[in-house]
């Protein structure tokens, strides 16, 4: 089966086990969180993407998004936007961080990316793609990779010729999310399609698009013949999530993290969180991270409503402790390592 292990022109990925750029998530903070609860097992960790109009501008808040620890190698920065010559200044800003690859954006189906020509809007414009990767492989002298989707729409599929394309000019590779933009995260991701670009080039190529489980990647491993997997929402809920899929492919069974694993986690992100935030920021991303791990708890609808209602990390956490003290709190929750 794929997904053991990868080459990412001279990146070595192993496993081929990737956690997805997730815009509002895939910060500093939680990919270390990724690392530590999965450990080996995440090959390879991508930021959240990042606007090159604010890295070529220099806005520091922007600029602030480049962070990394030494710990979270091998990874890869995401950028998005349209222009060619900012595009190209962005890659080698990145590059200069020390960074192991640069990824380019062409899948993110947000109104907001699209209406200024970047994210999947470039699916629409191959020839303007074409520029801007040859502009930006140009600049690089560490490995260019390229997210896509399946298409701008189901009359418009054209991931096969985006791939081909992006391969004949120093791509080296590409992460296929089974859908099209204007599906934006609903319906399936259709990992026949993921298939189609697989066979059809021989740079490396990732799947994504509901890997939620060890049983999902391995049946869209399967049906794919993908080199790798993407893993974006599975991980946001169940950071532990390649770990498990590791120990399934050796053979073992890894139970689902107790609720006390899972409540320590939480309380080691916001400690995580408390290193490149102010208080406000870290509440926010807290609450939310919160909100996805606790699912599944004997409980849980009272207790995401608790925390929903909490305005600060500090009450966060003590909503969290008062829940663990109670005689009736499970040793495990539900669904996580199907």
């Amino acid at each position: 089966m794929s997904g053991d292990r990868l080459s990412i022109g001279s990146v070595d990925v192993e496993p081929a086990l990737v956690l997805a750029p997730m815009s509002g998530v895939t910060d500093q903070a939680f990919r270390r969180l990724v690392r530590e609860c999965s450990g080996d097992a995440v090959g390879l960790v991508v930021s959240e993407f990042i606007s090159i109009e604010g890295l070529t501008r220099n806005d520091i808040k922007t600029h602030r998004m480049l962070r990394y620890d030494a710990g979270e190698h091998p990874i890869s920065i995401q950028i998005f936007g349209s222009d060619i010559d900012r595009m190209a200044e962005a890659a080698a800003l990145v590059q200069a961080t020390g960074v192991d690859i640069v990824d380019i954006n062409c899948g993110c189906p947000a109104p907001k990316v699209v209406r200024k020509g970047g994210g999947a809007e470039l699916l629409r414009r191959i020839t303007h793609l074409e520029r801007i990767l040859r502009q930006v492989r140009r600049e690089l002298s560490i490995p260019l990779t390229l997210k896509i989707r399946t298409g701008w729409d189901e009359e418009s599929i054209n991931c096969v010729e985006v791939a081909q394309m992006a391969e004949s000019v120093g791509v080296e590779l590409v992460a296929v999310h089974g859908r099209t933009r204007m599906q934006l995260y609903h319906g399936a991701s259709d990992w026949d399609r993921i298939g189609e670009v697989k066979r059809a080039v021989s740079i490396p190529v990732l799947g994504s698009g509901d890997v939620v489980s060890v049983a999902t990647a391995r049946e869209r491993l399967e049906r794919s013949g993908a080199d790798g997997l993407l893993i974006g929402r599975g991980a946001m809920a169940n950071p532990w999530i390649f770990r498990q899929i590791v120990a399934s492919r050796r053979g073992l069974e890894v139970p689902a993290p107790t609720v006390t694993e899972r409540l320590a986690a939480l309380r080691r992100y916001r400690d995580l969180l408390d290193e490149i935030y102010p208080t406000k920021v870290t509440a926010a991303r807290l609450r939310g991270m919160t909100c996805r791990t606790v699912k599944g708890f004997p409980g849980s609808a009272h207790l995401r409503e608790a925390v929903t209602r909490t305005r600060s990390a500090d009450e966060l956490i003590a909503v969290l402790d008062e829940f663990e003290s109670r005689p009736q709190a499970p040793a495990r929750a539900s669904g996580a390592a199907a």
